[in-house]
């Protein structure tokens, strides 16, 4: 896992800057308009619409990005469900002598994803786990083979259980991966620098009215930065205030319907 960037103080940073540039815009506007009160500035108007145009597509890039982002990694849950689900009914073609050893693997194995997901952003603890989940993997890989060659199972026992298997050890690196799929952190720190950049070109313009306008100044700073936190609460949903701890509710039901009647 990837050490998330925490969404308040990074959204918090930027309004308190985005403020602060946009108070120094608009003095070095009125700076500008007290040594040439006639001036004017040709072409000024295009290069502030270059500016927010490519502020505001780059806050298009990685808000349309993160739902995304967010939806692949809730269906996962579904899928990694699904195979867990899958190879452990197909237990029930092995030998009956050998399903209940397998069997508890399974619930160990399901037991040690949810307190992986669980423990994050405890990212060390979280690697504990992981490695926990790759020895019951392997462990229950070595006892499906075993429990596959024992006599008084179904004939066709191996061909079906053993692909459930590796479909279930498949979905955990599929699911690793894109809990680490992100934009570049370049990203972030570019949008956090054209947000200030922004700031300081609206403050400077705001200057020509002669007076401080707080409602648009405000409105802008604030908007701006409540999108900023929203996209990385998206994008990191283990860490903040959007989470996908909800979704893990159908792993916890199925190592319920694991336990022994």
């Amino acid at each position: 896992m990837d050490t998330p960037i925490a969404a308040l103080p990074f959204a918090s940073g930027l309004l308190v800057g985005m403020m602060f540039c946009t108070e120094l815009g608009r003095r070095l506007g009125l700076r500008a308009l007290a040594r040439d009160p006639g001036r004017s500035e040709p072409g000024a108007g295009a290069v502030e619409g270059a500016l927010f145009g490519l502020f505001g597509l780059l806050v298009a890039f990685t808000f349309s990005g993160a739902p995304a982002r967010f939806d692949d990694r809730r269906e996962l849950i579904a899928v990694e469900a699904n195979d867990i689900g899958t190879a452990y009914l197909r237990v029930d073609l092995l030998a009956e002598s050998e399903q209940p050893a397998i069997r508890r693997l399974f619930r160990s194995y399901l037991d040690s994803r949810l307190a992986f997901f669980r423990s994050l952003p405890d990212l060390d603890a979280a690697q504990l786990e992981y490695m926990n989940t790759l020895e019951l993997q392997s462990q229950l890989w070595q006892a499906g083979l075993r429990a596959s060659l024992v006599p008084g199972g179904h004939p066709d026992g191996a061909k079906l259980l053993l692909p459930a298997l590796n479909a279930m050890i498949d979905v955990t690196t599929t699911r690793l991966m894109a809990a680490r799929t992100h934009p570049p952190r370049l990203i972030f720190h570019l949008l956090f620098a054209m947000g200030l950049v922004c700031a300081v070109v609206a403050g400077y313009g705001m200057a020509g009215t002669g007076r401080r306008n707080w409602m648009h100044g405000l409105a802008f700073c604030f908007t701006t930065a409540i999108v900023v936190f929203a996209i990385l609460e998206i994008e990191y949903p283990r860490s903040g205030l959007i989470r996908l701890d909800g979704y893990d509710q159908v792993l916890v039901e199925l190592r319920g319907s694991m336990d022994p009647r």
